[in-house]
């Protein structure tokens, strides 16, 4: 049976979003692959890895479901390296407080999802942040005309991040009036970053489990 070397590279990664975004739902291989956008054949290959490490099991119809998510999770997390895995465009704008500058993306309606710390300050505040980071898709300058960005060399205050695969916008969703990556992949990417993100990681982690809560306990008492 195929199998992958590694089921944290980007095409594995898709997979990895799917399960865990809706840890409780029990999948076909042909779902799973249609929902991700990845063919058959390779996510047949990536959950017989999963299989082998027990992350996935075959429930008593023959389909899918995650089993210790949260260990998955935090599997992936300390592999994955926002800061080197991306391209970052830098930029500054005028604006000295984050409410600014978010109400002025409020303008934008499509084509990015918030990130990194703030990702984290919309959705599990611990951090203020200090710079905005935010993934990018399509017409980067619509996003730069409408915040009225200034392309700078290093250490800008806004930062467009062209991401190293278009699946980290899977499961974005608006939260107060902006679009934000999933809590799986908001935690991805703070685990290994800089400035106060492990902190901010752990606490988003305790949300998580939250709610996941009773997925877990219905895993817990399936398994004993």
């Amino acid at each position: 049976m195929r199998k992958v070397n590694n089921i944290f590279e980007p095409k594995a990664s898709r997979i990895l979003r799917g399960l865990l975004v809706t840890p409780g739902k029990a999948w076909s291989i042909r779902e799973l692959a249609d929902e991700v956008g990845v063919s058959v054949g390779y996510t047949h290959a990536v959950v017989a890895s999963l299989l082998d490490y027990g992350y996935v099991v075959r429930n008593e119809a023959e389909r899918l479901e995650l089993v210790n998510p949260v260990e998955l999770l935090d599997r992936w997390a300390s592999y994955y390296q926002y800061m080197y895995e991306n391209n970052f465009l830098e930029y500054y704008i005028m604006d000295n407080d984050i409410e600014s500058v978010l109400d002025r993306l409020r303008k934008v309606e499509s084509g990015y999802a918030l990130t990194a710390l703030a990702g984290a300050f919309l959705v599990s505040p611990y951090v203020r942040p200090r710079t905005v980071e935010l993934y990018v898709e399509g017409d980067v300058e619509k996003v730069v005309g409408v915040l009225g960005l200034m392309p700078v060399e290093k250490d800008g205050n806004v930062r467009l991040v062209v991401p190293y695969d278009a699946g980290v916008f899977y499961g974005a969703r608006v939260v107060d009036g902006l679009n934000v990556v999933s809590d799986v992949q908001l935690y991805v990417d703070l685990r290994n970053y800089p400035a106060r993100g492990v902190e901010a990681s752990m606490s988003l982690l305790e949300d998580i489990k939250k709610q996941w809560s009773g997925y877990l306990l219905e895993v817990s008492e399936s398994v004993r």
